[in-house]
């Protein structure tokens, strides 16, 4: 006996009664990020491997353990895209979107890793974000940090929090790095097999160890923030000081770091309670070396991404959708004469009210089977059409969500029902 055929561990189908969430966050995600003048760019969902390798760092999480990296016919190697900077940074090298230009970016769409799916974490998962180019000072920070806090007002989102930090400049992280490979490197025995592996390729992962067993040693590491150089501890109080303004509330925390090589200075996570263990629903900072590293002129860069799944799950659990995707209004009709009618005269509804849901009967079926499907659909009306009801040029109109009596108006009358009663 066959099998039956089922999704790949880690992915997975939304179902269409799932997507009214789904389109209220998308929807409201390019509304917001468009009316901060943020433009949209669509990469591949398939790169060169040596993309990712060459900008998230060979000796990340990602890169060693959840790329989908396979060879192609030709022999290239290439890898489902697991975020979205690369791309859109190889995208702008590659279009000459950076030389002597500013650009405000967002994208949405598909993501691919190989973790340990959970609550809210797939292996393919939906990302959307910002990006900005080519503006340098920490008004630009604020900015895409504002950005975040409004998406969570439109949301309905009360409970999340604002982390914040600073990685420094190159330099002072190479410095800090070495501080912290020599403080780890007194306490081996104390370190678990993952951050023996960091110690040396990428010390301040282990900050980030969720590891209990580890929080004495990791507390009492040297402080990131006293090892700053001082123009990026000037770019951090002026990021503070706009925050301030703005009334956006923020935790400093010394501790957070990015599981990605390409991040200095400004470092942000906002995080729920929501959702257990898995908390951060946004994080970002800054990336100033990217492009050059990329192969592209130095270049000034912030950003953030924003893990769709999890947004999709508060959303629900809170009942915040507001995105309707009920028709309106169902068709039924019965008879030849009726249908060929009915499917005119809906055409005709649907040019004179293009924000009219319509759904109309396909398939036959007598007068009681198709209400039935008019009540299934969750339409707020029926609208009945019969052969008595066409010969005298009239239609019926059923309420099937409230308990008002059902009318009879003739068909001349119903497009000014729907403006009256259903657009409106």
């Amino acid at each position: 006996m066959s099998k039956n055929l089922q999704s790949v561990r880690g992915m997975r189908d939304i179902l269409p009664e799932q997507s009214a969430s789904w389109q209220y966050i998308e929807n409201t995600a390019r509304e917001l990020f468009t009316s901060y003048g943020y433009n949209e760019l669509r990469t591949p969902i398939i790169e060169s491997t040596d993309l990712f390798k060459r900008s998230i760092g060979d000796a990340t999480d990602i890169v060693e353990k959840e790329m989908y990296t396979f060879e192609d016919r030709n022999g290239d190697s290439l890898t489902l895209r697991p975020e979205g900077t690369a791309g859109t940074v190889r995208a702008g090298i590659q279009h000459g979107l950076f030389h002597n230009q500013q650009q405000r970016i967002w994208y949405i769409g598909p993501m691919f890793r190989h973790e340990r799916p959970q609550k809210g974490r797939y292996r393919g998962f939906y990302q959307a974000g910002i990006e900005t180019y080519g503006i340098d000072g920490p008004e630009i920070d604020a900015e895409v940090i504002a950005v975040a806090a409004r998406f969570w007002k439109k949301l309905g989102f009360k409970k999340v929090r604002l982390e914040i930090n600073s990685l420094g400049s190159n330099e002072a992280r190479e410095s800090y790095r070495e501080v912290l490979i020599e403080y780890f490197s007194k306490d081996l025995s104390l370190l678990d097999e993952d951050s023996q592996r960091r110690l040396h390729k990428n010390p301040l992962r282990i900050l980030d160890t969720k590891n209990p067993k580890m929080s004495d040693l990791v507390d009492n590491a040297p402080n990131l923030l006293d090892y700053l150089d001082e123009e990026s501890k000037q770019h951090f109080e002026g990021l503070k000081q706009r925050l301030d303004k703005m009334g956006i509330e923020y935790i400093v925390n010394p501790r957070l770091v990015r599981g990605i090589d390409y991040y200095n200075r400004t470092v942000f996570e906002w995080i729920t309670e929501d959702l257990g263990a898995q908390g951060t629903i946004c994080a970002g900072g800054r990336y100033d070396g990217l492009v050059k590293q990329l192969g592209g002129r130095e270049t000034s860069a912030c950003g953030f991404g924003i893990g769709l799944d999890r947004l999709q799950l508060l959303v629900e659990e809170q009942g915040l959708i507001k995105t309707e995707n009920h028709p309106h209004a169902f068709f039924v009709m019965s008879g030849e004469s009726a249908e060929l009618t009915g499917i005119a005269l809906s055409e005709k509804l649907r040019d004179s009210h293009p924000s009219l849901r319509l759904l109309v009967n396909a398939g036959g079926g007598s007068f009681k089977s198709q209400l039935k499907r008019a009540d299934k659909s969750g339409a707020a009306y029926a609208f009945i059409l019969g052969e008595s009801e066409l010969e005298s040029q009239q239609i019926v109109v059923k309420p099937l969500l409230e308990t008002s009596e059902q009318q009879t108006i003739s068909l001349d009358e119903l497009s000014d029902f729907v403006e009256q009663h259903i657009i409106n």
